[in-house]
């Protein structure tokens, strides 16, 4: 994969103080663009984001990039991991940089940003979902044991997270896997996974016949986390209160903001000229 220019994603970290504890985040873009707010999932880093921002920057949007609870640069000790509970960051921080505002999230995290488009129904003018899960993953007792095993290890979780990657990797991926790997080894941050990953954390779905606003679903045809990564990403949709649309992103897995940078910028540009007022 070639490679982009990434140096408008790099700002520098900035901290928001929430009641729980404190969240990292960087901020791109003109000051008078619309907030575009994005969190990566479960055992990642808002890193993963570093070749979309640059292209949704230069299109004229202020976009602000943060970690989840106890993952990258955020702290360590939080009470909840849940979604809902995360959804809640993504509120402290739209009402914190001002609004209106997208909200985005991949894997674990569009149900967190379908809580906050439900808090803020008149501050949040759209969602995008990447990757989302339409139902907690259903596991057998090994399956079970063998999740919380790649989640308490670092050396493993790297392993499977290279495995999702199905349209080819960027050209720093090693580097970026490394700083994931050396993040989960600090003291608190194993335990923030796997309290993320724990099925009861999901509980978000609630918020989704609430959504009114209108819905992007970013979805890679070959996606190993879903049997059917089409199938998938309806049974998501038909669970949203208002308008949705579907985009499927040709040979990409379960990160194409990474795999296929371009396209996804491209999908999310065209989302957000139809829905930004």
């Amino acid at each position: 994969m070639d490679e982009m220019n990434t140096t408008d994603a790099q700002t520098a970290t900035q901290y928001l103080d929430v009641p729980e504890g404190r969240i990292a985040y960087s901020l791109s873009g003109p000051e008078d663009g619309h907030l575009v707010v994005m969190a990566p999932g479960m055992g990642d880093v808002r890193a993963v984001y570093r070749f979309v921002v640059p292209q949704l920057v230069a299109a004229g949007y202020r976009v602000a990039t943060m970690d989840l609870r106890g993952h990258g640069e955020s702290s360590t000790g939080w009470d909840r991991h849940t979604t809902s509970a995360i959804g809640s960051d993504y509120v402290a921080l739209i009402r914190h940089l001002g609004g209106p505002a997208t909200v985005v999230g991949q894997s674990l995290s569009p149900d967190s940003a379908v809580t906050a488009a439900a808090e803020l129904p008149d501050e949040i003018t759209g969602v995008v979902a990447i990757s989302p899960w339409a139902a907690a993953p259903q596991a057998g007792a090994f399956m079970e044991w063998l999740t919380g095993r790649v989640l308490r290890s670092p050396f493993l979780w790297g392993l499977f997270y290279s495995s999702l990657h199905k349209a080819g990797k960027p050209a720093d991926f090693k580097a970026h896997v490394a700083t994931l790997k050396s993040r989960l080894r600090e003291p608190g941050r194993t335990e923030a996974f796997v309290a993320v990953g724990a099925p009861g954390a999901k509980d978000s779905a609630a918020d989704r016949p609430r959504v009114h606003q209108p819905v992007l679903v970013l979805m890679g045809s070959k996606d190993p986390d879903f049997k059917d990564p089409r199938a998938e990403a309806e049974s998501f949709a038909s669970t949203l209160g208002g308008p949705s649309e579907i985009v499927m992103l040709a040979g990409a897995g379960h990160y194409p903001q990474a795999e296929v940078p371009q396209e996804t910028a491209a999908a999310l540009l065209a989302f957000l000229e139809k829905t930004v007022r």
